[in-house]
């Protein structure tokens, strides 16, 4: 797999350092607008190229597959011009702004027999797999909770009046699209689609969810996410039910330290897992790319808009309105 990256943040750098510990892959190309930008992080990775210019990069022969981790809401015209350049297309969360966006992008990698990919890391931990094999043992449920809470580096900023990416809806953030999202992956992929799901969010005047709860209702069971880019928190995870429960001292996104307790016995769970989260999923895409197995690649974007559906409608219907939500598809 030949991949260029497009973006130059933190988590791109996370995916260029998963990509030196895979097999199979290789990096070779990064675009940035800023070419100082692009330039550090090629020294700092060993890519031989870097694009300024977007289109030239997608002309490019020697790439197959594209990383994108550009702001939210340009992850579906990203996506789109690779995909028409017929490369293969690693997305980062969340997907798109909305499911018409995804809609389409699905619709064109189909046409073109190409893989489209969401990176969610919580679904591919090795530690959220022991959770699967081992949540039965837990009895009939009755509770989640998720809490995934982190005081963003770009909040003082907002609050002195300035508009990050992160916390302007033109550029679809929020704290639901960027931290809870792993909340509602984890307990998606456990358990499905929810019957209902409701979002009470701490909203500032801009219109942003700078923090909020999720509310999904599967009938004899809820699951409580929480997250917060305005405060700081013990992240963890507890899933209860009638024989006992499952605690994760962690954010969802990672799965660390899964211990099992059972009336009065713990059991421990956890293994060891890579601290590069990113290091588990792009192996996952780099096996399904090369036995041509598309059957997975599809399961997983129904999934994928599933999740977003959910997101959607409940950022909708608590009032959060994002620019995308009035383009036309």
């Amino acid at each position: 797999m030949k991949v260029a990256t497009i973006g130059t943040s933190f988590i791109t750098e996370w995916f260029l350092t998963a990509v030196e510990q895979n097999e199979g892959v290789e990096c070779i190309a990064i675009h940035s607008r800023s070419e100082a930008k692009g330039k550090a992080l090629a020294d700092k990775f060993h890519v031989g190229k870097v694009y300024t210019n977007v289109d030239e990069m997608l002309c490019d022969e020697q790439i197959d597959t594209v990383y994108v981790a550009s702001p939210n809401a340009l992850h579906y015209d990203y996506a789109l011009q690779a995909l028409e350049a017929d490369k293969n297309v690693i997305c980062e969360k969340p997907f798109t702004s909305t499911t018409a966006e995804l809609d389409h992008l699905t619709e064109v990698a189909k046409a073109r027999k190409l893989f489209l990919f969401e990176a969610i890391v919580t679904v591919h931990m090795p530690n959220f797999k022991t959770i699967q094999e081992h949540i039965e043992e837990l009895g009939k449920l009755r509770m989640v909770q998720c809490n995934f809470s982190q005081y963003s580096s770009r909040y003082d900023k907002f609050l002195a009046g300035e508009n990050p990416n992160i916390f302007n809806p033109e550029f679809s953030g929020g704290a639901l699209g960027d931290l809870n999202i792993y909340n509602i992956h984890f307990t998606m992929k456990l358990f499905g689609k929810p019957k209902h799901a409701q979002y009470f969010p701490n909203i500032a005047e801009n219109g942003i969810d700078t923090s909020g709860v999720l509310i999904l209702d599967y009938g004899s069971f809820k699951s409580v996410c929480v997250a917060c880019k305005d405060s700081r928190s013990k992240n963890s995870v507890q899933i209860q039910g009638e024989n006992g429960y499952l605690y994760i001292e962690s954010e969802s996104s990672k799965c660390d330290n899964v211990s099992m307790h059972i009336n009065d016995s713990e059991t421990l769970l956890s293994v060891e897992q890579n601290p590069i989260a990113l290091y588990y999923e792009l192996g996952d895409f780099i096996k399904i790319i090369n036995a041509k197995d598309y059957d997975t690649c599809y399961e997983m974007l129904k999934y994928s808009r599933d999740v977003l559906d959910v997101v959607e409608h409940a950022r909708k219907a608590a009032g959060i309105v994002f620019k995308a939500d009035s383009r036309t598809i």
